[in-house]
């Protein structure tokens, strides 16, 4: 099994600093457009034999170029919609907000996966959530998968996959439309692929 995963495209929540999480709804802006157009354009010719998103806008229109006039399967999945960030979302990330985001990160990086911002999810809680979409995943009979999902989701994703604890998150890169390749096989998930961006420097070049 190939498994092609990519954070979603930029949206305008993202370029201001405003807290988006899986509150709030959002569409990708101009930037995000054409960053979901060059993946597509890049990676057009995969053969994929599923798609899978999460259940929020963002994630789904970057890979609509994929998605529109196709019929490969598409699976819409809450699972791996972004964390929540509680009462933070919606808002500007002032000093005050990535303190608290700081403090809660900190006490993830002692072992406290129970810590979270007020009214958030744990990274317990989205690891439990997240597992559970690895282990649909893993049992899948398609074998060219693309997920489009969120930026900390991915980060607690690939460090299940790699078998690593938790704070390994921190250390898990995640650009827009940012892409990672992984292989499947005998039981265990391998990277050939992290973060990659070539996508956007060829649509660059090709101006």
């Amino acid at each position: 099994m190939n498994i092609y995963i990519i954070r979603h495209g930029e949206t305008e929540f993202n370029r201001l600093g405003i807290v988006q999480g899986s509150g709030v709804d959002t569409s990708l802006n101009e930037t995000g457009q054409w960053q979901a157009q060059s993946f597509y354009a890049f990676y057009r010719d995969q053969p994929f034999d599923l798609f899978v998103t999460s259940a929020l806008r963002r994630s789904q229109e970057t890979l609509m170029p994929f998605l529109e006039g196709s019929d490969i399967p598409w699976v819409k999945m809450p699972e791996i919609n972004e964390i929540s960030w509680g009462t933070h979302e919606g808002m500007p990330s002032t000093a005050e907000r990535i303190g608290v985001y700081r403090h809660m990160v900190e006490e993830w990086h002692k072992g406290n996966f129970d810590a979270a911002l007020p009214g958030g999810e744990t990274a317990n809680q989205l690891a439990v959530r997240v597992q559970f979409f690895l282990d649909w995943l893993s049992a899948r009979p398609e074998k060219h998968i693309l997920v489009c999902t969120h930026g900390r989701t991915l980060r607690c994703m690939v460090a299940l996959m790699k078998e690593q604890p938790l704070q390994y998150m921190e250390h898990v890169p995640h650009a827009n439309t940012g892409c990672y390749q992984v292989r499947r096989h005998d039981g265990r998930f391998h990277f050939l692929m992290e973060n990659d961006t070539r996508h956007l420097v060829h649509a660059q070049l090709a101006v």
